[in-house]
Parts: structure tokens; sequence; C-alpha cells
């Protein structure tokens, strides 16, 4: 793990090198071309920094005598071809290296001349005509630019090299550890996880995808689970079937006798699985249609309790639906509210023992109604409750299916609760039973 995690930091580190080098030499390669336009181009950057110089002499002198010994004085006009000329054009000083002029006679500015005027109290009074750059000049202009870009390219070295290990600790790392874990989930390994580092959204996106790979991983699990359990449902029913029709083609049964009879109530059976399956995955990928208008619920109930009034009459179990009070209407679907219900009252009914009570209440609250299924049976495990509602769940110590279900009817009836905006949750009493809370919205 290790090895691949190193491998795919050095890959992130080399690309932000990359982009700091890439960046760093546009920049030189700018600076560059630049100083190569200044070596081959005969013009002179502006303003001439002598310029002021010279005027300064001619406002303390009031004319241009004695002008040689400022010119001797700059070093740094030793190396230029100047020209010193008056308003008329007529030359005072000619430092050329060879000139072919001499002092009074006129000067007709060439267009590659670089020339500066010279103006005392707003007046002018002369012009500075800069010929030519030596190439010793232009080379020694280049020195001066690019050896403080030297020196700016080598700290921007240093400071990459400092910014490139901040952000290989800060962002690389754990960058790199997203797309391994990423690499491995894709790969089917599930159970990989992130550490949470970085700054704050990188710490973010590392939660995320560790609840994102908890999800995948629980999903892929009851995946297997549910098909593990549908494979059991269908045993039985199947072997059972088989064996009165073999028994039935082999001359064993006849074929009119009870045996015919118990393999049609098996098929029953599949029907109901298969029923319930369809109901369940449609209700899940919310296409399930509903019908919702205003109703009773006080009504609905009533009318279920009836229906299994014969029910719980055979097994002596005492029903009641006498704690209610407020306005009893919610905006649902009536026919899934009643399937609701049903699978409530039937599940209680089913697993409690003889003579056991089974009560229903309905209270308007604040947010809608609240309806509670109680019973007095044994209620469940506390750690067992967050997973009754699961695909085929049974706890076999405390509340088996002793017969008929599916187990998928608590499932079902989370399914159409939440899909219609309500909320439903399971808790054991204080004094011994389980309770089941739908909540609706009005």
């Amino acid at each position: 793990m290790q090895s691949s995690v190193r491998e795919i930091r050095q890959r992130l580190l080399f690309l932000l090198l990359r982009a700091f080098v890439i960046v760093l030499f546009l920049s030189f390669l700018f600076f560059t071309l630049i100083i190569g336009y200044f070596l081959t181009s005969s013009s002179t950057p502006a303003p001439f920094p002598l310029v002021s110089t010279l005027e300064g002499y001619y406002l303390a002198k009031g004319n241009w005598d004695g002008i040689e010994s400022v010119f001797d004085s700059m070093d740094q006009l030793d190396s230029m071809s100047t020209l010193l000329l008056d308003i008329e054009h007529r030359i005072i000083l000619d430092r050329r290296p060879d000139p072919v002029s001499i002092a009074g006679s006129s000067y007709d500015i060439q267009e590659d001349d670089v020339v500066f005027d010279l103006t005392a109290h707003g007046e002018q009074v002369g012009y500075l005509v800069i010929t030519t750059y030596s190439v010793s000049q232009r080379f020694g202009f280049a020195r001066a630019i690019i050896f403080p870009i030297g020196i700016i390219s080598a700290i921007l070295a240093l400071f990459l090299v400092v910014v490139s290990t901040l952000l290989m600790r800060r962002f690389v790392n754990p960058l790199a550890d997203v797309i391994y874990a990423a690499n491995e989930v894709a790969s089917g390994k599930l159970d990989a996880r992130i550490p949470t580092e970085g700054p704050q959204d990188l710490r973010s996106l590392s939660e995320s995808f560790n609840e994102m790979a908890t999800s995948l991983e629980r999903n892929d699990r009851e995946r297997r689970d549910m098909l593990a359990d549908i494979a059991h449902e269908l045993r039985t029913p199947l072997s059972v079937i088989r064996g009165r029709l073999e028994g039935i083609v082999d001359g064993i049964y006849s074929e009119n006798g009870p045996q015919v009879s118990m393999a049609l109530e098996q098929t029953y059976v599949l029907q109901r699985l298969v029923d319930d399956l369809r109901l369940l995955t449609l209700a899940e990928t919310r296409q399930l249609v509903f019908d919702k208008r205003n109703i009773q619920v006080a009504n609905v109930i009533n009318s279920v309790l009836e229906m299994f009034s014969a029910e719980a009459q055979e097994k002596n179990v005492s029903l009641s639906f006498s704690e209610k009070n407020g306005n009893l209407s919610a905006f649902i679907d009536p026919q899934r509210f009643e399937q609701i219900v049903s699978n409530l009252v039937g599940n209680a009914i089913r697993y409690i023992p003889e003579g056991g009570q089974v009560w229903v209440t309905a209270h308007e609250i604040s947010a809608g109604l609240r309806i509670t299924i109680n019973d007095n049976g044994e209620g469940l495990p506390a750690e067992d409750l967050p997973f009754i509602f699961d695909r085929f769940w049974r706890k076999e110590k405390s509340r088996a299916r002793l017969s008929g279900g599916t187990g998928l009817g608590l499932a079902i009836t989370k399914q159409l609760v939440e899909a219609q905006g309500g909320t439903i949750g399971a808790k054991n009493l204080p004094e011994g039973g389980l309770q089941v809370v739908v909540e609706l919205k009005k």
C-alpha cells in the first residue's frame, strides 16, 4: 500500500514542480526576449537620466561654454556616441568616436538617432543626440538586467522548494490518499478508508469519501444478504411443491388429495414473496404511485382492528384503540396507510404470547399525527432495534417468524411511511413489550 501511495505522491509532486518550472521558464524567457530586443534595437530607453545634469549646467552658466568638462566627468557617456546641439541644430560638442563635423556646423538628425530636448526656464536651449550604442555598452546594460533576473530566479527557485514541501504535506499527501482509496474502491475493495487531514476542503472530501465507501460497503453487504435471504425464503416452498408433485407423479399421493392443496398453499407463499419484493422495490426507488387525500386515520385504524379481530380472538389477544385525541386527519394514501397499520398490528399479534395485549394510540402533534402500535410481549434487545425494518430481519430468540410472513412486512412499512413524508421508529416499553411510532404530516 505504501509503495502505491508513494508513487501517486511522486506523480502529483512532479506535476506541481513541472507547473512551477514552466512558470519560471516563461518568466525568464520573457525577460530574455526583452533583453534581446534591446540588444538588437538602436533605440535608447527614455528618459535619459543625465539630461537633468546638462539642463542644470545651462541654468547655472547661461550658456554651453566649458560643457566639455561635464561630459568628461560623466563616465556613463564614455562609450556613447553623443552630440550636443543648439536650438538651430548647430554642433556645440561632438563626442562621437570619429567625428566628421566641426563645431558650429549644422547637423541633420537621423531617423535612428535618439534626441532629448534640453530646456531652461521653460525655453528650448538645445538638444542631446545619441547616435548609436556601442556593443560593450549594450552588453553592459544587458548584464545589468540579467544579474537581477538571475538573483530573482534563484530566490524563486528556493521559494519553489519551500512551497513544494509545504504543498506536499498540506495538499499532495491527502490528495494522494484520496486517489489511492478511490482506486481501491473501484477495484472492489470497499473497506478502503482515508485519514481526514489537510485543509478544511480536503478534510470534507475525505469525510465524504469515507461516508460514500461506508454506504457502498453497507449496500453491497445488504445486497448479498438479501440474495441469500431470498434464496432461503424460496427454498422451503419450492421443496414442498417439488416433493408433493414428485409424489403425485410417482403414484405415492393421489392427484386430488391434501398433498395437492399443500402444494397450492406453497404457491401462494411464493406469490406473496414475489409481490412483496416488487412492492418493496417500487417503494425504495420512489416509483410507487400514491393516491393521497385527506382521510380520518381513526376510521382506517378501527377498520384494521376489526379485520384482525378474529385472529386476535383465536389467540386470545386483546385489541384496543381507546386513546386518541385532536384532529386525526392526514393527507395520505388511504390504501397504503391501511397496509401500514395492517403490517404493524399483524406483526404485533403474531409475535406476542397468547393472552397478550395490542393497543393503538393516535394523537395530534405540532408536526402532524403520531400513531403508536404497542404490545406487551418480550420486546427486543436494544442492539437489535435499529435493524427490525431491514429486509428479512428476524430475531429468532424473541420474535421468530412462527408462520406466514415473508420477512418483508416491516421493511415495506418503513418505505411506505417515508415515501409519504413520514417517519417510523421502534422502542421497548418500560413495562415490557415493543412500541412502533409512526409520525405523519398533515
